[in-house]
Parts: structure tokens; sequence; C-alpha cells
């Protein structure tokens, strides 16, 4: 379990804590922006690795609750949309993402998935670690989940922050009709829902993933779905 805590304190401290202090500009004035973000990929993908590993090792005999049948049921439901998020959201442009940052001058890049949210793949990670909180009552996961929500969504936070100090008018109209927050800015009238723009194919292979995902769960995650 220390070993679980420590990778879960490198994951967060990789992720939040370069990004809300001046390590980076630090780094990227020293080694410049590509080796920088190369860097940055690799310890990454090594903080997450670890943390998995850790997570796989540690014991699972700490309890705080025993979910229930209907518990499962609340992860079930939501990982359609989470998988939707990840897919459009991988496959579509978004300014919001490394080496995209000129698309905030486009005006026609708030399309698609980027009505609903201007993070939809950090938030996609976040709705799978809270989704699956109430179906995991082991202290283990738990750890791991809350890993992994807490640098997804002050992810978006400091991304958000970091845009608006470099972009300045570009970012102000991007934020205005776009929101954080799944549906927000849709809610609010700040702009549509255009379902035709996401594509029925990504769509649909949103939902393809979460069926081989279900099917592959066992093998994934260890433990089988209990409905």
């Amino acid at each position: 379990m220390t070993e679980l805590l420590i990778a879960a304190a490198l994951w967060i401290a990789t992720h939040l804590g370069i990004s809300s202090t001046s390590v980076r500009a630090r780094a990227v004035s020293i080694i410049g922006e590509g080796a920088y973000l190369g860097a940055y990929s690799l310890l990454a993908v090594a903080t997450l690795t670890f943390l998995i590993l850790a997570w796989a090792d540690a014991p699972r005999d700490v309890w705080l609750w025993y979910p229930a049948v209907w518990q499962t049921w609340v992860a079930l439901l939501v990982m359609p949309a989470a998988f939707i998020l990840l897919v459009t959201g991988l496959l579509g442009p978004n300014p919001t993402s490394v080496g995209q940052e000129r698309r905030l001058a486009d005006p026609g890049t708030v399309r698609g998935v980027l009505r609903i949210t201007r993070h939809p793949v950090q938030w996609a990670f976040l709705l799978w670690a809270l989704a699956h909180v109430p179906a995991n009552g082991e202290l283990a996961t738990l750890i791991l989940l809350a890993a992994i929500a807490l640098v997804a969504g002050f992810g978006t936070m400091l991304i958000d922050r970091k845009r608006g100090a470099a972009a300045g008018d570009d970012w102000q109209h991007f934020a205005s009709v776009t929101s954080n927050l799944p549906f927000a800015a849709i809610l609010t009238g700040r702009n549509r829902l255009a379902l035709r723009e996401i594509g029925v194919g990504k769509l649909m292979l949103g939902l393809v993933v979460y069926v081989l995902v279900i099917a592959s769960h066992r093998w994934i995650a260890g433990v089988p779905i209990v409905i």
C-alpha cells in the first residue's frame, strides 16, 4: 500500500505540480519546447505505469464498503458516455490539446464534441474514475481512482488557466462559447448540440470500444463485471 501511495503522489505531482508551477517554463527555456514535450510524455507514461503496477501489487483486504449489484450499474450506465467523449475527443481537433493552440484563432474550430465540453478526453477519464467509485469499496482501487480523478478534474482548470494566459482574446472568445463542465454552454444558450458534427461513425466507435472493454473487463481489471 505504501508503494501505491508513492505512485499516486508521483502521478499527481508530475501532472498538477509541474503544470501549476514555474518548472515547465524553466525546463522549456533550457531544453526547448520539443524536447520538453518528449521528456514529459516519457515521464507521464512512466508514472502511469508505476501507478498501475503498484495498484496491481497492492493488498486487496481493506474494504471501506462492500458494493451491491446496483452500484455496478452506475459504471455500466455512465461508461458509454465516457467512451464516446474519449473517442470523439481523441479523433477531433481541439485548441486545448498540446500543439493545437493555433486553432484558437479559427472561428470554425468550435464544432462537434467541443460544443459539449472543451475537455472531452479529460472528462472521459474523470467520468471513468467517478463512475467506478460506487462499485469499488476496496481501498487500493479507491486510491487509484482518486489519483486519476484529481489529475483529470484539476487538469482541465490548469489547461484553461495556461491557455488564457497565453492566448488572450482568442482564448476569451473560445471560452465564451464553450464550457469545461459538459453541456453547460448548451444549457446556458452559449452554444448548441450538433450531433451531425460529431458523426455517427465516431459515436458508434465509442460504443464499440465500450462493448469490447466490457467483454474483456476480467482480463483488463482482473475482476468480472457483476450484474
